[in-house]
C-alpha cells in the first residue's frame, strides 16, 4: 500500500481503534478504578503515567524522529525512541499478569481464579502486542523505536510493581477506608 505524505487515507476500524488505543485504554482503567475503588488500582493507574511521562523524557533526550510515511497521512511532530505507546502497552501487560499472578483478589471483583487470575492476562498480552506492532504499521515507528518502549516498559512494570509489593501495598486499605468516607 502506498501512501504519500500528507495523504489522507481511511483506516479500517480496527486501525483505527489501534490509532487510538491510548483513550481507550485510559478510559477502560479509570472505570476500572473507579469500579473497584481499589487502591492498588490507582496505584497501577499511576505507575501507566509515570511510565508514560519518564518515556517522554526521554524521547526529548534521544531526539531520534519518527518515519516519514504514516498510513493514516499525519506525521506527529514529537519524537519517536522510545515509543511511548509500546512502553506503557507493555507495562500495563507485565503489570496486570504480575498482579494476577502474586496479589490476592480484590473483593470487588470475581472470587473466580479464571475470570480474576487467567482471563485478564490472556487478553492483555496479545492485546499488548498487537497495539505494539500497530505503531509500526501506522508508520508512528521503526521496529526499534518499538522495541526500545517494550524493552522500557517490561523493566519499569516490576520495579512499580516491587514497591507495591514491598511495602506500599500496607496503606492500600487505609486509603480506600478514607475514600469510602467521602463516597
Amino acid at each position: 500500500m502506498k501512501h504519500d505524505e500528507g495523504q489522507r487515507t481511511r483506516l479500517p476500524w480496527w486501525l483505527y481503534a489501534l490509532d487510538n488505543t491510548n483513550a481507550i485504554v485510559t478510559t477502560f482503567t479509570g472505570c476500572f478504578v473507579l469500579y473497584t475503588r481499589s487502591a492498588g488500582a490507582a496505584y497501577f493507574a499511576t505507575g501507566a503515567v509515570l511510565c508514560s511521562l519518564t518515556v517522554k523524557v526521554l524521547k526529548r533526550c534521544v531526539r531520534q524522529p519518527r518515519p516519514v510515511v504514516t498510513v493514516n497521512g499525519k506525521r506527529k511532530k514529537t519524537y519517536g525512541m522510545p515509543s511511548t505507546h509500546s512502553a506503557v502497552i507493555t507495562y500495563f501487560a507485565t503489570y496486570i499478569a504480575l498482579a494476577c499472578a502474586k496479589l490476592p483478589i480484590h473483593p470487588s471483583l470475581p472470587d473466580s481464579p479464571a475470570l480474576s487470575r487467567v482471563l485478564p492476562a490472556l487478553v492483555a498480552v496479545p492485546l499488548a502486542a498487537t497495539i505494539a506492532l500497530s505503531r509500526i504499521w501506522l508508520g508512528h515507528h521503526t521496529w526499534a523505536q518499538v522495541g526500545a518502549g517494550c524493552a522500557y516498559g517490561l523493566l519499569f512494570a516490576p520495579l512499580w510493581f516491587r514497591m507495591w509489593t514491598g511495602g506500599l501495598n500496607a496503606y492500600g486499605p487505609m486509603l480506600e477506608d478514607m475514600v469510602r468516607v467521602y463516597i
